[in-house]
């Protein structure tokens, strides 16, 4: 079984993703939306709700974990890899190689909560292979709790939003890291004030493929995962189940509209 966590929504884009490209495996999804954003909290903060995230989708059955949160991943990736004996996926690994091959003029902005861009995470993967690229980082704090109330197309959001981006615009970018997994369910707006000429890397996308590569290359944990699930039926997606720390109406929307069905969010103290 696939465990996914992030702090909210967000990494549910990255388990639609994973649905789509790995669906013969179960998923179990936790949202920990009773302490988002994270991106705004200490490093000690988010490791110890990474532990916590962790041990939950262990004992609820995982064999994988994906860390859908970019924030969790800057922070607790390398901690988590020490602590437990699972594999670990990161958003921040793939998404950091797609975006440098990606590029054209060797410049790369990244759009991400303050603890991801503070702590300088894709900046060093890119360098370290391509070290004359520059990269440009922006702090987007108000995003998340936007994405997360619905405000997918408020005036107020597009505002914000043309706010954050001009500095990247003015730096000349031609590729930019959607450095959040809640990035994606805004788009269609990001496209338009970066411009159509500006190559967007999707961490959701880039991080789902990452999975099944590791999944096809991985024959031992593929076949443990499918004797310990011997009863799942792969493509049934009502196997799948989404935990979260708290709920309310406008994360039933998103949530729903994420993966295009009704989607029963389980309530949990974990």
């Amino acid at each position: 079984m696939i465990g996914i966590f992030d702090s909210g929504v967000g990494g549910m884009t990255v388990a639609r993703k994973i649905e789509q490209v790995c669906p013969q495996f179960p998923l179990l999804y936790f949202g920990d939306v009773a302490h988002t954003p994270y991106g705004s909290k200490s490093s000690d903060t988010i490791i110890g709700y990474s532990r916590r995230n962790t041990d939950f989708l262990l004992n609820q059955g995982a064999q994988v974990i994906v860390v859908a949160c970019n924030s969790a991943a800057a922070t607790s990736v390398d901690v988590l890899r020490a602590e437990y004996s699972v594999p670990i996926i990161d958003v921040i690994t793939a998404t950091s190689s797609k975006a440098a091959a990606g590029t054209l003029n060797g410049r790369i902005g990244i759009i991400g909560t303050r603890a991801t861009i503070q702590s300088g995470i894709y900046e060093k993967q890119i360098k370290r292979v391509t070290p004359d690229y520059r990269i440009y980082g922006q702090a987007c704090p108000l995003l998340v709790p936007l994405i997360e109330e619905g405000w997918l197309n408020k005036r107020e959001t597009k505002m914000i939003l043309r706010r954050y981006l001009h500095p990247l615009r003015q730096h000349q970018i031609d590729t930019l890291i959607l450095g959040c997994t809640h990035y994606p369910l805004l788009t269609h707006l990001i496209q338009k004030k970066i411009g159509k000429k500006v190559q967007l890397i999707d961490s959701s996308i880039e991080t789902a493929q990452h999975l099944k590569s590791f999944l096809d290359n991985s024959p031992e944990i593929t076949s443990n995962i499918k004797e310990k699930f011997n009863g799942y039926q792969p493509h049934c997606l009502e196997n799948n189940r989404f935990f979260v720390s708290d709920s309310t109406p406008p994360l039933q929307k998103l949530a729903d509209g994420i993966f295009g069905r009704k989607i029963n969010l389980i309530k949990t103290n974990a």
